[in-house]
């Protein structure tokens, strides 16, 4: 046998390139390809969103911190579909009074699937 002093292949980066970005008054971390449940937003199925309050973002080149927001930095979304998620319930009751409420929620969705992120013009995936 020959001992080799080969050094093994560098992993490849499961992250990727990613960004964080604020939407409906979250953050969220948004990576190309995937796709996302957000607040609902005023846009129909099909249409193309961009959002521009991009407050990081990394590549492979390193990672790009805005103040508050990166320079140039976009999220190109298309809306898949509006949606509303799972009930919740909210009870109320105080006891000895004989008083109960029981209430039901659903919120309204937009999913989304990121097409791309850019900075500067410059796609990162």
């Amino acid at each position: 046998m020959s001992s080799s002093s080969a050094s093994p292949a560098p992993a490849a980066d499961p992250l990727g390139a990613y960004a964080i970005v604020e939407a409906c008054g979250k953050q969220f971390w948004l990576q190309p390809g995937r796709y996302y449940d957000l607040d609902r937003l005023d846009a129909a199925v099909d249409d193309t969103l961009q959002l521009d309050q991009v407050l990081m973002v990394r590549s492979g080149a390193g990672i790009t911190v805005g103040t508050p927001y990166v320079e140039g930095g976009q999220i190109n979304l298309t809306v898949l579909a509006h949606r509303r998620g799972p009930k919740l319930i909210v009870y109320k009751m105080r006891r000895k009074k004989k008083t109960r409420s029981k209430r039901g929620h659903r919120q309204s969705l937009t999913r989304v699937r990121v097409d791309s992120i850019t900075v500067a013009g410059q796609p990162l995936a």
